[in-house]
């Protein structure tokens, strides 16, 4: 099985819990907090990986910093990613559970950027219709990249709707480099 499908699983098995506790929005909270410490904190990324410490001090420790501040099911998800040795999978997982989540709350995160600063009115207006493009509420992030020159691009997994104008030029000169049938 490869990494990304295991990082599914175990996903799956933590909307499972989030589920049985009313709690799938701070689960999500709580398993990006953890991935995010894992990705950024070197001190807790070597940590965990290093097997200079057994798994029984890690899992003590690690009750030691949650425990009290999570729920406790969360908690011992927590110590079994540990204890499987799971733990590289973290930021896969926090990834994978926001998408199972989105899903069965029927939304939909959408990457947009723009040339220029998008002031309120225009993002209400882009939120608006890509939720009725997809039926799902959309939840957007912006970004600028002054590279675009203008127009938009929307990135929603794997889709990737470019209205930019340095796409429009690319497309320009490639169909004026094309040679013409007569």
């Amino acid at each position: 099985m490869d990494r990304s499908a295991v990082a599914v699983n175990y996903a799956s098995a933590l909307l499972e819990l989030g589920e049985r506790e009313g709690a799938l929005d701070e689960y999500a909270s709580l398993i990006h907090a953890v991935a995010d410490m894992y990705r950024d904190t070197p001190e807790f990324r070597h940590f965990l990986e290093t097997p200079r410490v057994s798994f029984d001090d890690k899992k003590a420790v690690i009750r030691e910093v949650f425990g009290g501040k999570t729920p406790e099911l969360f908690l011992r998800y927590l110590l079994i990613v540990i204890e499987k040795r799971r733990f590289r999978l973290l930021p896969e997982i926090d990834l994978a559970y926001r998408e199972q989540v989105d899903e069965k709350e029927g939304r939909v995160r959408a990457s947009i950027t723009l040339a220029h600063p998008a002031d309120a009115a225009l993002r209400k207006q882009i939120g608006s219709e890509l939720s009725e493009l997809f039926d799902k509420e959309v939840i957007a992030t912006y970004k600028e990249d002054a590279e675009l020159l203008g127009g938009i691009m929307i990135r929603v997994g794997d889709r990737v709707m470019d209205g930019s104008v340095r796409r429009r030029l690319r497309d320009l000169k490639h169909t004026l480099r094309e040679p013409h049938a007569v």
